[in-house]
């Protein structure tokens, strides 16, 4: 993950000009970083939330192992994602892709999470810390309405990207709550 971190850092391209007011005269830099910080938070979520899921694990099978790769793969196509929107974040399509990524990715981790319930047991550490996951549902239904809505309005889509990234923006509870009552929390 630190590698998509890196190759959408190099993605960035500064202002033609040294001032202030370059910067603004540039129709791609604001919104370029902007985009660029989007994906970023996305990927950082992936990758603390990642830490706690695996963290929780005591079992890891060969389904475990795939459904991770599924995950990088899917993650791996953000800075795909993020270059084309930023040169395009204005279009339907660019939009519309990029809540594919984060569609993709979103149900590459619920994969993940179902493949270690699958190979610990529901009354696992990561089995009892899921639940209904409600928030995972619902980011599932933010992107997928994040997709339809890029063809009614960017903005709209956008909107829905960065809720499903605030909401994130806390790292996975459940799985800190169950880490401290098995007494295995980590400073």
């Amino acid at each position: 993950m630190a590698v998509i971190i890196t190759i959408l850092a190099l993605g960035l391209h500064p202002p033609e000009g040294t001032t202030w007011v370059a910067v603004r005269d540039d129709p791609l830099v604001l919104p370029g970083l902007a985009i660029y910080v989007l994906s970023f938070s996305f990927v950082a979520i992936y990758w603390n939330n990642h830490h706690h899921l695996l963290r929780a694990t005591t079992l890891i099978s060969g389904a475990v192992m795939w459904a991770n790769m599924v995950l990088l793969f899917c993650l791996s196509l953000i800075p795909v994602a993020t270059e084309w929107l930023r040169s395009g974040y204005h279009d339907p399509a660019p939009a519309a892709f990029f809540g594919v990524v984060g569609l993709a990715s979103a149900l590459a981790y619920s994969l993940l999470v179902r493949a270690i319930i699958r190979a610990n047991g529901r009354d696992s550490l990561v089995g009892t810390a899921i639940h209904a996951d409600l928030k995972g549902k619902l980011s599932l239904a933010m992107y997928a309405a994040g997709i339809a809505l890029a063809f009614v309005s960017v903005w709209l889509a956008y909107a829905l990207y960065a809720a499903v990234a605030i909401m994130w923006l806390v790292p996975d509870r459940r799985f800190m709550h169950a880490h401290a009552d098995e007494g295995t929390n980590e400073p």
